[in-house]
């Protein structure tokens, strides 16, 4: 077999505590979501603070607005998170049973949905309260890859969103029965561990190279940059995973074994063109304020 390498002994639970009847597990996504929210929230906090940024070093809000806005951002992703995985990934399912739509604890959540609920929580609350809206953009967008790197390295903890079959020199042998599930790939099954390609490009690169102009290149003064360096990079580093990452099972048939749901597109890179279009809208037309 080729030098592959055995996924390490990773629990998904750092912790667990047993008090009688009371149960208490901390899980590395849980984590994953608290440290990146409260480094993404360090960050906006010390942008905002640092008025040499902002046109005419002018913050588009104060500390205690930002606090009111984290409600409304928390309210979008949590629903659109929720209703982007029943529309673009279930709907036959969820029409059939409506009643488990607001079931989030069983599971299923669409960053692209969680985004396009931020998007409309955000727009909502800066057009309610008078706030240039595309600085806003900028400062949500600066926060928002660490949550990615730290998200998708607690994927790659999980054993889930695997990659496709391969036998690469750094390619991973997942456990668990559906990760195991490959045909002609000899008595154990390795894989791309696309996760963290994932962690890499949408979390680390990008968000490198967004730190980098907001804080040495003056990249807030041209508003609508940021946010538009952030949708293409989303888009384009998640459009270039999906060649590695295995497609969602519900998309997988014998006749349709790569998951395309149009012109030979999965469904992230079909959900990833418009934020690259989008973003590039963004970029060319942000202007020094």
């Amino acid at each position: 077999m080729p030098a592959v390498l055995n996924f390490p002994e990773l629990s998904p639970v750092l912790f667990e505590i047993n008090l009688g009847p009371i149960h208490f597990a901390l899980h590395w996504y849980a984590l994953a979501y608290i440290g990146g929210f409260l480094i993404g929230w360090g960050l906006i906090l010390r942008a905002l603070k640092t008025t040499r940024l902002w046109p005419d070093d002018t913050p588009p809000m104060q500390r205690a607005e930002f606090e009111d806005l984290l409600t409304w951002l928390i309210l979008g992703v949590i629903l659109g998170g929720r209703l982007g995985y029943v529309l673009f990934y279930k709907p036959a399912y969820y029409l059939a049973h409506p009643v488990e739509i607001p079931m989030v604890w069983q599971g299923g959540m669409a960053f692209h949905g969680g985004f396009l609920g931020v998007i409309i929580a955000a727009f909502l609350w800066g057009r309610k309260h008078h706030k240039p809206l595309l600085s806003l953009g900028d400062l949500l967008a600066m926060a928002t890859p660490v949550g990615l790197l730290l998200g998708r390295i607690a994927n790659f903890v999980n054993a889930e969103l695997w990659g496709k079959p391969w036998d690469g020199p750094w390619a991973v042998i997942f456990p668990g029965g559906a990760a195991q599930a490959c045909s002609n790939v000899g008595p154990l099954c390795a894989r791309h561990p696309s996760q963290l390609y994932e962690a890499g490009m949408e979390g680390l690169i990008l968000g490198t190279l967004i730190l980098t102009l907001v804080w040495l290149g003056g990249a807030f003064k041209r508003p609508g940059l940021i946010m538009g360096l952030f949708f293409a990079g989303y888009g384009i580093s998640r459009f270039i995973v999906e060649f590695f990452r295995q497609a969602d099972a519900q998309f997988v048939t014998a006749a349709n074994p790569n998951g395309a749901v149009f012109a030979g597109l999965q469904m992230g890179q079909l959900l990833s063109l418009p934020m690259i279009l989008l973003g590039l809208f963004f970029m060319i037309r942000a202007k020094r304020a």
